[in-house]
């Protein structure tokens, strides 16, 4: 079912007008030819009003939406109603800096085409993409599924036994 919906999304793409420019649904797995399989899907010329655009789509998909600012492009992403992941490529220190901190996504990437970190970074997105109240991997990982405990500990020196103290011991 999946298959066909991802597929779908990649048929529909086509018929709103975006550019296929890579179109991996022939993809076949030698030993597994009855498998459920998608190759990588790359559109370009992806608009707004597209529903490959307006969706999420997890699936190989990937959409290339042009715009003709740096400015532009903050605004039509932090104006989704998701928050993912989303990329830039740039040679331009100043703009990856300024779409880094200007973006409202939960997964940037820079000059890589898919913004997933590794697993001990935390991994999902914001807004609408993000499910509960934190993110599956990661430090948040951890402290769902981790009973935390803060132990604060003082070992003196027993030399003999030590009367009450009322002030921050010093290492005098």
């Amino acid at each position: 079912a999946h298959l066909d919906k991802v597929t779908g999304y990649v048929v529909d793409g086509v018929a709103a007008g975006a550019k296929l420019v890579v179109d991996g649904r022939s993809l076949k797995v030698a030993d597994h030819e009855e498998g459920f399989f998608l190759g990588g899907c790359l559109f370009d010329q992806v608009t707004p009003e597209m529903r490959i655009y307006k969706e999420e789509i997890f699936g190989p998909v990937l959409c290339v939406v042009r715009v003709k600012s740096l400015a532009e492009g903050i605004a039509l992403i932090n104006a989704h109603e998701y928050g993912n992941g989303t990329c830039i490529f740039t040679r331009d220190g100043e703009a990856a800096r300024l779409f880094a901190d200007q973006i409202e996504v939960g997964m940037v990437g820079i000059n890589v085409p898919l913004p997933v970190p590794v697993a001990y970074h935390s991994f999902g997105g914001w807004k609408r993409s993000l499910f509960g109240d934190l993110h599956a991997y990661g430090p948040d990982g951890v402290r769902f599924y981790t009973r935390r405990k803060t132990i604060t500990q003082r070992w003196p020196q027993r030399e003999a036994q030590e009367a009450s103290q009322f002030a921050f011991p010093s290492n005098a």
